[in-house]
């Protein structure tokens, strides 16, 4: 935010998303609302998480990823952010902050225009975007799925148990009695803990193997 101004001010269709980031649901979210287990109800962990091998899940895209959409239909920023998500399986959820910058900047090449529509602004390619889109599709290639290519079938497995689970605990927080809700915070302190000691077995563990007798 720079001079007072919210990104949602100018695209009402995020004003929803925005409230989350801005903690207006943490009283009803309670302990679930904040951290990485908190942005998975948001959409996933996207570049910030590291794979299984070391390697960190690659930046995607996000100017291909935005021409290709377009040139399937008008979409607003929200909804390429949704469909982002969806095409790399929960890997990639790329924010405000990168998808409105970059849709700004094909405006400003002449490649996309917006058009206020029943309160909400979709963005469409114009002639000279689709034009371009055309001549670059081979280029522009298909970004969703190399970055959901550069993790492997565990990790993939771990992002559809993490979702599995958020739906569960939102039914908690939706429909729990507050001893329901404090239970399932406890059992995610649990976990946390759990997944922290599997790191720390595994290290102390190479350090046995890589010992000398």
């Amino acid at each position: 935010m720079m001079g007072g101004h919210r990104i949602e001010d100018e695209h009402p269709e995020l004003a929803e998303h925005a409230a989350w980031h801005r903690g207006r649901h943490r009283g009803r979210m309670g302990p679930f609302a904040e951290g990485e287990f908190g942005r998975a109800f948001r959409g996933g962990l996207g570049g910030r998480m590291r794979g299984m091998r070391g390697g960190r899940v690659p930046r995607g895209n996000v100017r291909a990823a935005t021409l290709l959409l377009l040139a399937e239909q008008p979409r607003n920023g929200y909804q390429i952010m949704q469909e982002i998500g969806e095409r790399s399986k929960g890997v990639w959820r790329p924010s405000p902050g990168s998808v409105y910058p970059a849709l700004q900047l094909l405006e400003d090449e002449g490649l996309v225009r917006s058009q206020e529509t029943e309160g909400q602004r979709l963005f469409h390619l114009t002639d000279a975007g689709r034009a371009y889109t055309d001549e670059h599709k081979v280029e522009l290639g298909s970004p969703w799925e190399e970055v959901s290519g550069a993790v492997g079938d565990d990790i993939h497995e771990l992002f559809s148990l993490l979702r599995q689970t958020a739906g569960a605990l939102m039914q908690v927080v939706h429909a729990g009695e507050p001893t329901q809700v404090a239970r399932a915070a406890q059992l995610l302190r649990e976990t946390k803990r759990g997944l922290y000691r599997v790191l720390a077995e595994d290290e102390a563990g190479d350090r046995e193997s890589g010992s000398p007798d």
